[in-house]
């Protein structure tokens, strides 16, 4: 993990004897607020300054972290499809949300859960969309926010089609796009970020680099230094923070945020993160890394971290702790009775809801559907 002083520099064009000088140099900074230990390495913002605003980040990462174990426990039981553990990560889903004002809309990848639980979305919507059934899709709380984006960084051309749409109506609002350090190789993302640079969009775009791209490192997806200076060729800013610094990606995406909203243009940030689990359920990590790769990033957990901080600074106590972890795992045992009590849907709603009217293939298909389902 780079210090909280490290500064990258990027010349696009290295000074040599008898060659033209340097046009144009750029550098990447990296910030963090808190070291793995929980001790704060230089003055926090404004926004940590209030107690409430770091139990309120605390208590976020807990809840994702409460239903990340559900979810997985209900899948090895057969209860609940494929899932994507965001173990170790949710510091970034959390710091992103809390960065984010109601209005703006909010575009995942499939990590993020933390985020969207903070802003509104209901564990029982996350269960029944990790279940197979689309109506976790149909937010009761961020209506205009995005659902889950499985397919790696397609979303990203469809946050420049938000961020653009904003700009038109002169709306002083904001997208967040989330994607992981797999994404930044796929042209969606680069495509994304040429073009809100062109359009300078209200955009911020957070990669959540937890350093795999299912089973391949870091190392083997780009010669750069940092994930961060993709937005140099695009013409935009980078800047690299502690992904499990919840104080740092708050303020950071905070800063890009408020950029945005004012006309700025967009941002894009790199969040220094580790996949502690799986990829997802249905993959098996000791095959292609061992457990010496990953011990070492346990020492980093964004929820030890800080909570070691509130505790050293008398704002949190073991009685906290107890009643947090009573009342989240209260919260995830109802939502899962819930979840498991939900009557499937219909048969022939998989064909309701793409066409406007129903081509007459698809509407016998249909007929044909609704028949076996009265037999």
């Amino acid at each position: 993990m780079p210090s909280a002083e490290k500064i990258v520099e990027l010349p696009l064009h290295a000074e040599a004897v008898n060659e033209p000088d340097v046009v144009a140099r750029f550098e990447i900074r990296y910030s963090r607020f808190l070291d793995p230990k929980g001790n704060a390495l230089r003055p926090l913002p404004d926004f940590a300054a209030e107690p409430a605003e770091l139990v309120a980040l605390y208590r976020g990462m807990v809840l994702a972290r409460a239903f990340d174990a559900k979810a997985v426990a209900l899948q090895r039981t057969g209860r609940l499809g494929t899932f994507p553990s965001a173990l170790g990560q949710e510091a970034v889903a959390v710091g992103i949300a809390a960065a984010m004002r109601k209005e703006d809309v909010f575009l995942p990848a499939f990590r993020e859960h933390g985020a969207q639980l903070w802003r509104g979305v209901s564990l029982v919507e996350l269960f029944l969309f990790w279940g197979g059934d689309e109506r976790g899709s149909d937010f009761a709380g961020p209506r205009e926010d995005f659902p889950i984006c499985v397919p790696v960084g397609t979303h990203a051309p469809h946050a420049v089609g938000v961020a653009l749409a904003f700009k038109l109506r002169h709306e002083k609002r904001v997208a967040v796009c989330a994607f992981g350090d797999g994404a930044t190789s796929k042209g969606d993302v680069a495509e994304a970020l040429n073009i809100a640079g062109v359009w300078q969009l209200p955009l911020v775009f957070v990669i959540n680099n937890n350093h795999w791209a299912i089973s391949v490192p870091l190392a083997q997806q780009t010669a750069a230094e940092t994930l961060a200076q993709k937005a140099v060729a695009a013409g935009i800013v980078g800047e690299q923070v502690d992904g499990n610094d919840v104080i740092a990606v708050r303020e950071a995406v905070g800063r890009a945020v408020a950029k945005a909203r004012a006309g700025g243009g967009p941002t894009l940030i790199e969040a220094l993160t580790y996949r502690l689990s799986d990829h997802t359920t249905a993959d098996d990590a000791r095959r292609y890394r061992s457990d010496s790769d990953v011990s070492p990033h346990w020492a980093e957990d964004p929820i030890t971290r800080l909570r070691n901080y509130l505790v050293g600074r008398g704002i949190w106590a073991k009685a906290d702790e107890e009643a947090l972890l009573s009342e989240a795992a209260a919260a995830v045992d109802k939502a899962v009775e819930t979840y498991l009590a939900t009557p499937p849907q219909n048969a022939e709603t998989i064909f309701d809801f793409t066409y406007e009217t129903l081509p007459k293939d698809l509407a016998g298909q249909r007929r044909a559907a609704l028949a076996t389902a009265r037999e």
